[in-house]
């Protein structure tokens, strides 16, 4: 088994070198390496292209299973980019991409229409997931123990909340944002408005993917070959086995997906629990993302991507990307993939 871990303050997930591991002590067999840090990067104020009015959210009205789909949009009708050192966590706000730098110590805000970069922003050390909550952007610092909450128009620090050890997915409900703490084997509740804690609950080993299915928060355990789902009020409602080493999950709105970065596959869970398949990947399944009718699997030791069809697991197609890569995103039209070995976003 393999968890998120850290070393020389860069996240790596997945098989990495013993002494690696020896350095640190016996904290997982699963480890991040060094990548060159690049420091006194300088905060810069994003500049809107004239005549372009974001979009935004598309409804006043929140419909839960809109959140769980991340589907704050109508589709974008409207390859490959550099956004800075080692690019981990992505997401879509309706109108740009935030791609978490993890190499950098920046998230920056990429239009997706041509990739261009409209604003960077200094975070805390290895930022490496992000969420979007409907106004405002999220981001876990791997390494600061922290989360960072970000004004969704301006990129302003809005404010930095701590929470567990290794803080490595994160979700929002609705009204609040879930934190997986993958040093720590719990989650975190954070009240979305204020950043106020509600609550930590216990979970599996090493936690790194979480979601939002509409009604409950669903929990990859990285180190338990397990994901854990929970009430929103954080009572467990059950835990369930998948592959090794879930890193990823997403939601399809009927089916709970996992990407098992140990195991080269990813597998189908029904919303209780019940595994209805098991599909193979490429090497290394990290992260996964839901494009309306099909899945997509990064392989972060084989470059590519996977295209599976949602109802039945089939194999639509494997796509080259960028080295290692680490998380996929759907803007409504196109696939964007961070390439964590390199500097780059590739679209597809």
């Amino acid at each position: 088994m393999k968890q998120l871990r850290t070393i020389l303050g860069t996240f790596r997930p997945g098989k990495s070198a013993t002494v690696a591991v020896l350095f640190f002590g016996l904290l997982g067999t699963s480890i991040y390496l060094a990548y060159p840090h690049q420091q006194g990067q300088a905060q810069t104020t994003e500049t809107a292209p004239a005549a372009r009015t974001p979009n935004g959210v598309t409804s006043s009205m929140q419909n839960p299973l809109q959140i769980a789909t991340l589907h704050w949009y109508n589709a974008n009708l409207t390859t490959q980019f550099t956004t800075g050192t080692a690019p981990y966590g992505v997401a879509f706000d309706g109108t740009n991409l935030w791609v978490c730098n993890n190499g950098s110590n920046n998230v920056v805000k990429v239009r997706t229409s041509d990739g261009a970069i409209l604003g960077t922003f200094l975070l805390g050390t290895n930022p490496i997931a992000v969420a979007y909550d409907g106004a405002n952007v999220w981001v876990a610092n791997i390494n600061s123990k922290n989360v960072t909450k970000l004004n969704g128009s301006t990129g302003a620090v809005l404010g930095t909340f701590t929470v567990g050890t290794q803080p490595a997915g994160l979700a929002f409900d609705g009204t609040n944002i879930w934190v997986a703490n993958d040093g720590s084997g719990n989650v975190t509740k954070l009240l979305a408005s204020t950043g106020a804690t509600k609550g930590t609950f216990t979970v599996g080993t090493n936690p790194a993917g979480i979601l939002f299915d509409g009604t409950n928060i669903w929990v990859a355990n990285n180190g338990s070959a397990n994901v854990t789902k929970l009430s929103t009020s954080g009572t467990v409602l059950g835990t369930f086995s998948v592959g090794t080493e879930p890193t990823g999950i997403a939601f399809d709105g009927t089916n709970i997906w996992t990407a098992n970065f140990g195991s080269n596959n990813v597998t189908k869970l029904s919303l209780t629990g019940t595994v209805l398949g098991t599909f193979n990947t490429g090497l290394g399944p990290n992260g996964i993302a839901y494009d309306g009718s099909n899945i997509w699997v990064t392989n972060f030791n084989a470059a590519s991507v996977t295209k599976l069809k949602a109802s039945s697991g089939a194999t639509l197609g494997t796509f080259t990307v960028g080295t290692e890569p680490g998380n996929p995103a759907f803007d409504g039209n196109n696939i964007w993939v961070t390439n964590f070995g390199g500097t780059t976003i590739s679209k597809l």
